[in-house]
């Protein structure tokens, strides 16, 4: 069998109600060059006899049963090992790609080989038409000084299968883990801002990040991105990292204060304990936070902002 154009990574685990819609919205896409690879995490309900009889009617889909369940991250690292195409995007079972969501997203980031990696959100990106090719600065830019762009889910995501490969694949943090890899993989690789509603991202009460557990995770979170600010690979100006502190510093203060209003106490002494924070940094770095919405823009020579190559016409 020749090599597909893409690879879809979708990891199942007890999504019996949501797994069909899933896998029918990919193999409806525009875009046929594709392997659909599933891999199960050791499903007790009836998510196995659904998926195996995909595999049946389309060749393109292949199924992997784990011998043990690895973890929602550990799953996806193991779909990618087993990968066959140059490009592998992911996608949540109980998610719905639309139609032109492989075609968009392979193109776009065939035709840009400086970036390892493209994201694609719910909302549209700020600061002109994508694709935007955004350098490390520039992505952490967008994160710590913009509107943010390290909220996106892997589903969003679509890699060239080596880069996510030498990047080291996710480390299993729970369920912020992907908000982690982004800190870690934008101060190595180029990414590249792809259109806004490719696909459905659909919200339901069993998804994990909602749980208890998630949330004392994502507790953590603030103080991995403070430890990101002060670390060597950190690609801002010293001037930026400045702002960027104070940006996180307001951000903790008023996430800590909507936790106590809700009577979230775990949430807000979990955040502050876990802040890296001291007496000094507070005194230091909570002022006014100053954002600016087009933070991490491409311009070109003229400061205007910069036209994708697939959007104007061949000479």
């Amino acid at each position: 069998m020749s090599e597909p154009r893409v690879s879809v990574l979708l990891t199942s685990y007890n999504r019996e109600r949501y797994v069909a819609s899933s896998i029918e919205s990919v193999l409806g896409q525009t875009l046929g060059d594709f392997e659909l690879l599933i891999t199960d995490n050791c499903s007790t309900d009836g998510t196995l006899d659904i998926i195996r009889s995909y595999e049946r009617l389309d060749r393109r889909v292949r199924v992997v049963v784990n011998e043990r369940n690895l973890g929602q991250f550990g799953n996806r690292n193991r779909a990618a090992e087993l990968a066959r195409a140059p490009l592998i995007k992911y996608h949540d079972s109980d998610d719905l790609m639309y139609a032109h969501c492989l075609e968009t997203m392979v193109s776009m980031l065939s035709s840009e080989p400086s970036a390892g990696f493209g994201l694609t959100s719910g909302w549209c990106w700020p600061g002109g038409p994508c694709p935007m090719l955004l350098t490390p600065r520039m992505a952490y830019q967008r994160e710590f000084l913009g509107d943010g762009m390290f909220m996106c889910g892997t589903g969003g995501a679509i890699f060239r299968a080596q880069v996510f490969r030498d990047l080291g694949g996710w480390v299993d943090e729970g369920a912020p883990s992907d908000y982690y890899f982004w800190l870690r993989a934008c101060t190595r690789v180029n990414v590249l801002l792809l259109p806004a509603d490719l696909f459905w991202y659909r919200m339901h009460p069993t998804q994990e990040f909602q749980s208890e557990k998630a949330q004392r995770e994502y507790a953590h979170v603030f103080g991995a991105s403070w430890r990101a600010l002060h670390a060597d690979a950190c690609p801002l100006t010293l001037e930026e990292r400045e702002q960027a502190k104070r940006n996180r510093a307001y951000h903790l203060m008023k996430r800590t204060y909507q936790d106590l209003r809700r009577g979230r106490w775990t949430s807000a002494r979990l955040r502050l304990q876990h802040s890296g924070l001291g007496v000094s940094d507070w005194l230091t770095y909570l002022r006014r936070p100053r954002r600016d919405a087009l933070a991490g823009t491409p311009l070109d020579a003229d400061r205007d902002f910069v036209i994708p190559r697939a959007m104007t016409p061949p000479r």
